[in-house]
């Protein structure tokens, strides 16, 4: 797979960049600017970049990451921030999330959990990192349905968001895959989502229920 790195830190770039050889991966680009990122996008086959980058260090990593998907429609893509930013995940989101992953830098040192990540956002996966997941948790209101699950069914739910599938979770959680697709079921019922098991599509309509302050009754998966 060929692969943009696309991160102004010399060190985290240069590093990345072996990783991922490291790994099996071809790194065709490892830039550090968006523009450059944007000029070398018909070589790669996935890209990962920083939120953050010249010239203003704010959101040029978002904005070439949705200028990437607007010349490659479903270019897979996976953001890396070194804080919990929350606000910058949901614009990532907001037009559609399939190859889609922002992840804290600090992720990039559990190597195998990387590697995965990268590998599901290249499969057309969404990968969200736990401590956003946990934020938007957080901040429902009080009267919200997500305060009706119970500790475990709002582990289940952090796990699911993060891309992973039952056998997965059960394996994390030390249960049996019965248990978690139990607790999935009961988590769709509370959020009045529709319990379709259809991979990645579950973890959208659990972002989507996260990210708005008035979900639908119903969401499609």
């Amino acid at each position: 797979m060929r692969i943009i790195i696309a991160e102004d830190n010399t060190l985290l770039r240069e590093g990345l960049a072996l990783l991922l050889e490291s790994e099996g991966f071809e790194v065709v680009a490892a830039v550090d600017n968006a523009d450059g990122f944007l000029d070398r996008l018909d070589e790669a086959d996935a890209a990962v970049l920083d939120v953050r980058m010249p010239p203003t260090f704010t959101n040029e990593g978002l904005r070439a990451a949705a200028e990437a998907r607007s010349r490659r429609p479903g270019f897979p893509v996976l953001v890396l921030s070194a804080y919990v930013e929350d606000r910058y995940a949901g614009e990532l989101l907001a037009a559609g999330a399939e190859g889609l992953g922002y992840l804290l830098k600090e992720r990039v040192g559990r190597v195998a959990a990387f590697v995965d990540a990268l590998n599901r956002v290249a499969a057309g996966g969404t990968v969200m990192d736990p401590e956003v997941i946990a934020q938007l948790m957080s901040r429902r209101h009080m009267d919200d349905p997500v305060r009706s699950l119970t500790p475990r069914e709002r582990e289940v739910l952090g796990l699911m968001a993060e891309g992973l599938d039952n056998l997965t979770i059960a394996a994390r959680l030390f249960v049996t895959e019965t248990a978690v697709s139990k607790h999935i079921g009961n988590i769709f019922a509370k959020l009045g989502l529709a319990a379709t098991d259809s991979g990645h599509r579950r973890v959208l309509a659990v972002l989507a229920y996260l990210r708005d302050e008035n979900p639908p009754a119903s969401i499609s998966v």
